[in-house]
């Protein structure tokens, strides 16, 4: 089997492996698995997820996107990022571009390393509910900003139980039979808010979560009446810019915007999966 060609690239900390599939290079046999190994850490390339690119009828490409464990996900925010950069450094796209999803069009516009795409329609807003835990209940929010995720806050963002408390939420019944992605938030004196988030799909804390921040910000305003935009705060040290208009208790025109970088570009030799 020839190499394969790829991209790793990474949007505040959120790192992906992009592969251009428009002339097929992958075979749909086994495909979760050859993924679940191209990602993994120290063994292959490592990343959080994996995004081929495609053709599209109706837009300027097509991107499916899986997880490190090889499961697809309908949406991810720094993915779509990077996608979008991706897309235009290989003359696929302008630096203002639609690209279809699972979870419908995206639209994205670019200004050197930095990417702003529009949200889709935001789904299921719940500001609080509470949910039983082995450690007794938890109050938190939750909304689908095109994957599901629950927003806790929390005094002191370093001692958060992201992990423990991270992983039993991310598989309760209550979220089932899908699951649920889980963040925790801070918010800052200078009007940011902090963010760390436990990851469907990586089963693990991530350095970065584009939909997450998104569903931080929307949990976070609902009840403070803050004013677009408003800067997370990732575990990696970068920020995430989040946009939105907000009539009538309704929102509307939510952007994120953020880094989308080149890290290195190569070729996957076999060996690369094949263990």
């Amino acid at each position: 089997m020839r190499p394969i060609q790829f991209f790793k690239m990474s949007g505040s900390g959120n790192d992906f492996i992009l592969i251009d599939n428009r002339q097929p290079v992958l075979s749909e046999t086994n495909l979760p698995a050859f993924i679940e190994k191209v990602c993994r850490r120290k063994m292959s390339v490592g990343a959080d997820g994996l995004i081929l690119i495609e053709e599209s009828a109706g837009a300027d490409f097509r991107w499916r996107f899986f997880n490190s464990d090889g499961s697809s996900a309908e949406m991810c925010g720094n993915g779509a990022r990077c996608a979008a950069r991706y897309a235009y450094l290989n003359g696929i796209a302008d630096s203002r571009m639609v690209f279809e999803t699972a979870v419908g069009l995206v639209t994205a516009e670019l200004s050197g390393d930095q990417v702003r795409i529009q949200m889709t329609e935001l789904r299921d807003l719940v500001l609080e509910r509470t949910v039983e835990l082995k450690d007794g209940p938890v109050l938190c929010g939750s909304v689908n900003t095109g994957v599901p995720h629950v927003v806790i806050p929390v005094a002191d963002i370093e001692s958060a139980p992201v992990i423990e408390m991270g992983r039993e939420i991310r598989f309760h019944p209550d979220f089932g039979p899908a699951g649920t992605n889980v963040n925790f938030i801070q918010p800052m004196a200078d009007g940011s808010v902090a963010i760390r988030t436990y990851e469907r799909g990586v089963e693990d804390e991530t350095l970065a979560c584009g939909t997450g921040a998104v569903a931080a910000v929307i949990v976070t305003v609902s009840g403070s009446g803050k004013p677009s935009p408003i800067r997370v705060r990732t575990r990696s040290g970068g920020c995430l810019t989040i946009h939105f208009s907000k009539t009538r208790g309704r929102f509307g025109d939510v952007f994120l915007e953020g880094d989308a970088r080149v890290i290195y570009k190569g070729e996957l030799c076999e060996e690369a999966w094949a263990w």
